[in-house]
C-alpha cells in the first residue's frame, strides 16, 4: 500500500522565491587595482635621467684624449727620464695646449726648462734641447762637506757662491777678502763620507768658461763653503 504525502504548497512556494532571489542577486566584484600613478612617473623620470648620463658620458668619452703629465717632480734643468712621465685622459679645452700622449717619447732625453710639479702636464714649452753647458760655458764638480752648505736642499737652477775657505792665518797676516766664484747648479749628488766630517754632496755646477779653472783649483783644496743666493728661475 503506498502512502501519498502531500505537502503544502505555502513551503514549496516559499522555498523556490527564495532560490529566485538568490539566483538574481548580483556576484560581489573584485576589488579594482590602483595606479600607481606617482611610481610609474619617477621609473619613467629614472630612465631619462639614465638615458641622458648615457650620452653626457659618451660625448666626455668622445672628447677626452690622452696627453702627458709627470708621474713625478721634475726639477728645472734636469734631464727628463721616461719613469717621471705617464698619460693621463683630459677633457677637450681650448686653453690647455698639453703634450699629446703619442709624442711622450720625444719629452725623453730634454732638459726641463721650469720647475714641474708632480701630477701637472706637460707643454712643449717645459721642455729644451739646449746643451748643457752651452757655448762659453763649463761644468765643475765641487765637493763640499754638509757643514758648509746651506740647511736647505740645493735644486738645480739655484744661484750660488762658492767661496773659497783658506787655512787659518798666521799670527801678524793680514786677512785678504775670500775669493769666490758665482755658479747656477746643474745638480747634486751625495757622495762618500772620506773625511769623516759627514758625506760630502758633489754639486755640479754651470760656470762661465773663465771661471772654470779658478773655480777647479779651490775645488781641489777641499776647503769651500756655499752660499746660496737666489732661487730665481
Amino acid at each position: 500500500m503506498t502512502t501519498t504525502i502531500e505537502r503544502p504548497a505555502g513551503a514549496a512556494s516559499n522555498r523556490e522565491r527564495r532560490r529566485d532571489e538568490a539566483s538574481a542577486s548580483p556576484l560581489p566584484e573584485p576589488p579594482k587595482a590602483r595606479r600607481r600613478w606617482g611610481l610609474f612617473a619617477a621609473m619613467a623620470a629614472l630612465v631619462c635621467v639614465g638615458a641622458l648620463g648615457n650620452v653626457w658620458f659618451h660625448q666626455a668619452s668622445t672628447k677626452a684624449k690622452q696627453v702627458v703629465a709627470a708621474r713625478s717632480t721634475i726639477e728645472r734643468g734636469t734631464v727628463i727620464s721616461r719613469d717621471q712621465l705617464m698619460t693621463v685622459q683630459v677633457g677637450s679645452d681650448p686653453a690647455l695646449r698639453p703634450v699629446d700622449a703619442s709624442q711622450i717619447e720625444n719629452m725623453v732625453g730634454k732638459r726641463a726648462a721650469v720647475d714641474v710639479a708632480s701630477g701637472s702636464l706637460l707643454t712643449a714649452d717645459v721642455a729644451t734641447s739646449k746643451n748643457v753647458p752651452a757655448q762659453g760655458q763649463s761644468l765643475v764638480g765641487v765637493a763640499v762637506t754638509p757643514a758648509m752648505m746651506p740647511g736647505t736642499q740645493l735644486v738645480a737652477g739655484d744661484r750660488i757662491r762658492i767661496v773659497a775657505t783658506p787655512a787659518q792665518q798666521a799670527l801678524g797676516e793680514t786677512a785678504t777678502s775670500p775669493v769666490a766664484v758665482a755658479a747656477v747648479v746643474v745638480s747634486t749628488q751625495t757622495g762618500a763620507d772620506t773625511t769623516g766630517q759627514g758625506a760630502q754632496t758633489i754639486i755640479t755646477v754651470d760656470v762661465p768658461t773663465a771661471d772654470a779653472a779658478q773655480l777647479a783649483a779651490i775645488a781641489a783644496s777641499g776647503r769651500v763653503a756655499v752660499v746660496l743666493d737666489s732661487r730665481d728661475r
